[in-house]
């Protein structure tokens, strides 16, 4: 049994193509107008020739041609006529070869003329649509055809009669490369759509994805273009903007600062500082007035940039820290209560314990447990009024109690050192000075002590036994700098980021304070206009710098006063 050879790929198209019309109710009637057009271009000029020979002069048989005339004629009919895209392709070939036959018949009406150019039309027909096997056909039916002219004629065969056959092959091959060479240009663009298609499926699926997984999540995402217009928002931007407390209906939210008090100016907002080309992160802003309803925002934005390495506009994460501010809050004047609750009477404690101390009826045995309770209950003092200064949030309470003059950092950094040097002998470390030099500075004397006090305590604290913590002071008479450094463990990166924040301790290693002496130290420096900074190596030590002004208000040089 005869196994019939697979489909063609272009065949497997056309039968995806016409599936896809019948589906959509569409008719398919391209092999029809084909060989109208094709059919109808030949006919015309048939019938223009036709014309002219029957008003003027023809030397050959010319019943032979018109008969060949009537069967283009006929041919030309039957294209209309035959539904062609109901029966099998190759149907449609007979008109061409009719065509060809007629040709010959008007050729061989008038051997010494040129009617067989008329061969153009059918050859490059079937040549460009029916692929080889059309292409050897026809030359197999041009060269067939013009040996029985020759032989009918009984001519001399020379270069010129064999002209018109060579040409018709040279434009049977012609045609049938360029509708190939056009096959594969459909081909190449049907695949590109499709792969086209399938991106844009991909596309539309993943963009429908990230805005399901942006509608899900519970911060507001919005993301402005290059320029400035919004181009992004979520669910949870529209329903935080719809929850911001306003005066009234229609009146804009009255937007404070991260005190809750300070009104943010317009120029300040988040989204004025993004459209401004800026990047800042954790933006706390307090929508709604003091005395009302309020709502927190923590505001981040992050710049994008193109491929080209321009700046491609940003988004911005905003989230409700409400109910995280406001806890904070209320432990903040929950432990301010207790600890100033438990101030009075540790005072009172340490009253009567240095009574008792310097009673001389005391035994001695007596007056060294008496001695450990007064340590204890002055550390727990100094704990109580860390706490307390903790619970200040505003940096105004903190500049309210300074008493700023010009002093000297030095005598501040050795008196601390003296004040200290038996903790540190107790552990074998050294408290090296020689760093110190002359170095005024513009700062309230009690509270600069307490912050050289707490960094050279936890230098000595978090050493190693028989370390070294390295201090000195230098200026360059505008700022000057104070320089704490031990030989310790060091602190690591992520410990770094959160080293300054209130009641975070860092690591099993530094668990033996409150977490609150750096944080405390960092407001009073900041609120002598200064900063304290940080720099660690794990395994190394640390060191903290202190920079503060040299000299105070409108004066031009800082000499002590």
């Amino acid at each position: 049994m005869a196994v019939e050879p697979p489909p063609s790929g272009d065949a497997v198209r056309t039968a995806r193509m016409r599936a896809a019309w019948l589906r959509d109710g569409i008719v398919d009637r391209t092999r029809e107008r084909t060989a109208m057009l094709n059919q109808l271009l030949l006919g015309t000029v048939v019938f223009a020739l036709a014309l002219l020979i029957a008003i003027g002069d023809f030397a050959g048989d010319t019943a032979l041609f018109f008969a060949g005339v009537v069967v283009v004629f006929l041919a030309t009919a039957a294209t209309f006529v035959v539904p062609w895209n109901r029966i099998s392709a190759g149907w449609v070939a007979l008109v061409p070869a009719v065509d060809i036959v007629a040709i010959a018949l008007m050729q061989l009406a008038e051997p010494t003329s040129v009617m067989g150019l008329l061969w153009i039309f059918p050859t490059t027909w079937i040549a460009s649509t029916f692929g080889l096997l059309g292409l050897f056909g026809v030359i197999a039916a041009i060269v067939a055809i013009a040996m029985l002219l020759f032989v009918s004629a009984q001519e001399v065969v020379t270069y010129t009669k064999l002209l018109v056959p060579f040409v018709l092959v040279a434009v049977a091959v012609t045609s049938h490369l360029a509708a190939r060479r056009s096959d594969a240009q459909r081909t190449l663009l049907a695949k590109q759509a499709v792969l086209l298609g399938q991106v844009l499926a991909v596309t539309r699926r993943q963009e429908q994805e990230l805005t399901e997984v942006l509608d899900a999540v519970d911060f507001g995402v919005i993301r402005i273009g290059a320029d400035g217009r919004i181009a992004v928002t979520n669910d949870a931007h529209g329903r935080l903007q719809s929850s911001v407390p306003t005066a009234d209906g229609d009146a804009a939210a009255i937007a404070y600062r991260d005190d809750g008090v300070s009104p943010l100016p317009a120029a300040e907002g988040p989204l004025e500082r993004a459209l401004r080309g800026e990047a800042f992160a954790g933006q706390v802003v307090w929508y709604g007035s003091p005395d009302g309803p309020r709502q927190a925002l923590s505001i981040t934005a992050r710049r994008l940039v193109d491929a080209a390495g321009q700046d491609d506009g940003a988004v911005i994460i905003s989230r409700d820290v409400t109910a995280e501010l406001t806890a904070l809050r209320a432990r903040d004047d929950l432990v301010a209560s207790v600890s100033h609750e438990l101030r009075t009477p540790l005072t009172s404690i340490l009253g009567y314990l240095d009574l008792a101390i310097e009673d001389p009826a005391v035994p001695d045995a007596v007056r060294a447990n008496l001695d450990i309770a007064e340590r204890n209950a002055e550390r727990l003092l100094r704990i109580v009024a860390d706490i307390l200064a903790a619970s200040s949030s505003s940096s105004s309470s903190v500049e309210a109690s300074l008493t700023p003059q010009i002093i000297e950092a030095g005598d501040i950094v050795r008196a601390s050192a003296e004040a200290l040097r038996p903790r540190a002998e107790g552990r074998a470390i050294t408290l090296d000075i020689h760093g110190v030099e002359a170095a005024p500075i513009w700062a309230d004397a009690l509270r600069i002590r307490q912050v050289v006090d707490n960094l050279v305590s936890n230098a000595i604290t978090y050493n190693r036994d028989g370390g070294t913590v390295y201090m000195g002071t230098t200026t360059d008479g505008t700022s000057s700098w104070i320089l704490v450094r031990d030989t310790g463990a060091g602190i690591s990166e992520a410990d770094r980021e959160r080293l300054f924040q209130r009641y975070y301790q860092a690591g099993a290693a530094r668990r033996a304070g409150t977490g609150l002496g750096l944080a405390i130290s960092r407001d009073i420096v900041r609120a002598h206009g200064g900063e304290l900074a940080l720099h660690s190596s794990v395994g190394v030590g640390s060191t903290f710098v202190v920079k503060l002004p040299a000299i105070g208000p409108g004066d031009g040089e800082g000499t002590t006063r």
